[in-house]
């Protein structure tokens, strides 16, 4: 399997600024002045303290308490048959891990490692023979010192992984262009620790230990055999973690390591094939976060290209239940052009593979993201440049309605991306096969931006397809063109018909209903004791109306009061 992975150059680390004791009378009214602009903005300070934690975003390494490590005699200067043990003696010295947050501590002792690292290096290259079994656990248990640490969670929750730069976990320096100098700098008496903290850091250090981990694992002397009792799953976890990790320069060799272990071990592969797909599936439906996909997914594009015909069903389900998914999420732009090479490689090993390939893409078609729609245009089209003829008739339906959709898209890029499928040969050969089938699902919606898009590259674009069609089909084009004048007039007559009705709604006069007393339309103990409460001397019988009692009542009464006046 090719090596895919690049190594990138050293930079510089810029520490955070300490924390000073007591402030003094004029650091009080800094203080005081911060808390007063805080008030009106308060954006600044926070702004500041997020800066700060993102220069020194990096992974938490749990430094030891250890002494300063001893210049060991070079490897080239001692005897064939004592440099075994002297190798060991410098893999265990690479082992110590320092504290590279103060740029100035252990000076001394970072240099011996990083020559140490330089030399072993050289040494597993060069030498012949090199590699001899007590050697492998002192490798693993370097490398593992080194390079597994738990990652820190990103302070920054705004950072957006498509407009800002990615987050590097610690400056890279420019030790690589002093190097042949660097030694001697070092040891010389006129040396500025001042100087110096700008060319030994953690990040060379690590550098240093991935190189020595690649030269190691690529050597002919290496011993698959061997390896594969200290190289086993738990490594492999641990090194499937550090795919999260910000900096895209660690994750680059993260990505040969891994590709040199699946090229190497082979009862590892399967293992290895499980592990990302539940990254994958974590990440899809779970944390909607990692920062490896794109790194996984080109060791899988590899992987994939190896598959042995004809393909296995684990194989297929990976490509529905994991890959496929991978369309959904929102930063698909960041590892877009992996995936898409991983379902087309899927695709030309079998075919019959294409119609659950285009459900799955039209099932996660973008509704509202508009550059999201034109990467997967671009995809559709990859596919189409690679379908067969019988296959690409069983898609031909569901396909083309998108388009349709696609081509009258407002928005200019995803109608320009559409219409240029018609500007691709092999898709315009497949198109005029099944003309008969393709350009009654296009014409309307074609021949309706003719006279309607705002933008007149569309427009143009438009009449160039319509011209084809014409030219591949030109019955089947007049009788279109018909219909479609047929099917507007008759459009047009609804319409004038829908007006026409409420305009001689709007000119009837309806009287609104009459408000009527209310009436007791039943009678219950709750409408007794109600009318009891509100009309004590009258009698209500179900109708409303008053009862003989009530009305003897009432004549009695104003008899009496009458008869009483003088």
């Amino acid at each position: 399997m090719a090596d895919k992975g690049g190594i990138a150059g050293p930079q510089h680390h810029i520490p955070p600024p300490k924390t000073q004791g007591a402030a003094t009378g004029g650091q009080q009214l800094s203080a005081t002045a911060g808390q007063f602009v805080d008030k009106i903005d308060p954006f600044s300070k926070r702004g500041t303290s997020k800066r700060r934690r993102r220069l020194v975003n990096s992974s938490r390494y749990h430094p030891e308490n250890e002494p300063e490590l001893v210049q060991l005699p070079l490897i080239k200067d001692t005897s064939f048959a004592d440099q075994p043990a002297l190798v060991i003696q410098k893999l265990q010295q690479c082992q110590k891990i320092f504290d590279f947050y103060d740029p100035v501590a252990q000076l001394k002792s970072k240099e011996i490692k990083r020559a140490a690292l330089n030399e072993l290096i050289d040494h597993i290259t060069t030498v012949k023979g090199a590699i001899t079994e007590p050697i492998y656990p002192e490798v693993i248990k370097m490398v593992s010192k080194n390079i597994f640490r738990v990652l820190p969670p990103s302070d920054n929750s705004e950072f957006d992984p498509e407009e800002d730069e990615p987050t590097l976990e610690v400056s890279w320096p420019h030790l690589q262009l002093v190097y042949e100098l660097f030694l001697r700098f070092l040891e010389s008496p006129d040396f500025q620790a001042a100087t110096g903290k700008k060319y030994i850091d953690q990040r060379f250090v690590l550098n240093l230990v991935y190189e020595l981990f690649l030269r190691f694992l690529e050597s002919p002397d290496f011993q698959a055999a061997t390896g594969k009792k200290y190289i086993d799953q738990r490594f492999v976890l641990n090194l499937l973690d550090l795919f999260d990790s910000e900096d895209p320069r660690e994750r680059d060799f993260l990505k040969t390591v891994l590709h040199r272990i699946y090229g190497k071990f082979l009862g590892l592969r399967a293992f290895i094939r499980k592990q990302i797909n539940n990254m994958f599936l974590s990440f899809v439906f779970e944390t909607d976060s990692f920062n490896g996909v794109g790194e996984l997914l080109e060791i899988l594009g590899s992987i994939i290209n190896g598959f042995a015909l004809p393909l296995k069903q684990e194989h297929k389900v990976f490509l529905v239940k994991v890959l496929l998914p991978l369309h959904k999420p929102r930063c698909l732009s960041l590892y877009h052009a992996q995936l898409a090479y991983c379902v087309v490689q899927f695709i030309e090993k079998d075919s019959t593979l294409t119609p659950q390939v285009f459900d799955a893409l039209l099932k996660f078609w973008p509704k509202t993201c508009s550059s999201k729609e034109v990467m997967f245009l671009g995809e559709v089209e990859e596919i189409l440049d690679i379908i067969e003829p019988e296959q690409f008739k069983k898609v031909i339906d569901p396909l083309f309605k998108q388009l349709a959709k696609c081509v009258s898209s407002p928005h200019f890029q995803v109608a320009e991306r559409a219409l240029y499928f018609w500007n691709n040969e092999y898709i315009l050969s497949l198109i005029e096969e099944t003309s008969a089938q393709v350009m009654p699902i296009m014409f309307p919606a074609l021949y309706r931006i003719s006279k309607e898009h705002w933008n007149q590259t569309i427009v143009a674009l438009v009449y160039n397809v319509l011209k084809t069609f014409m030219e591949m089909n030109g019955k089947l084009f007049d009788e279109l063109t018909a219909n479609y004048k047929m099917e507007r007039q008759k459009e047009k007559k609804r319409e004038k018909d829908r007006e026409d009705l409420w305009k001689r709604l709007a000119a009837v006069e309806i009287d609104p209903p009459k408000d009527k007393d209310p009436q007791i339309l039943s009678k219950t103990p709750l409408t007794s004791f109600i009318v009891k409460r509100e009309n004590p001397g009258f009698g209500v019988v179900p109708g409303g109306e008053k009862s003989p009692n009530s009305a003897k009542r009432l004549g009695s009464s104003s008899g009496g009061s009458t008869s009483k006046k003088p």
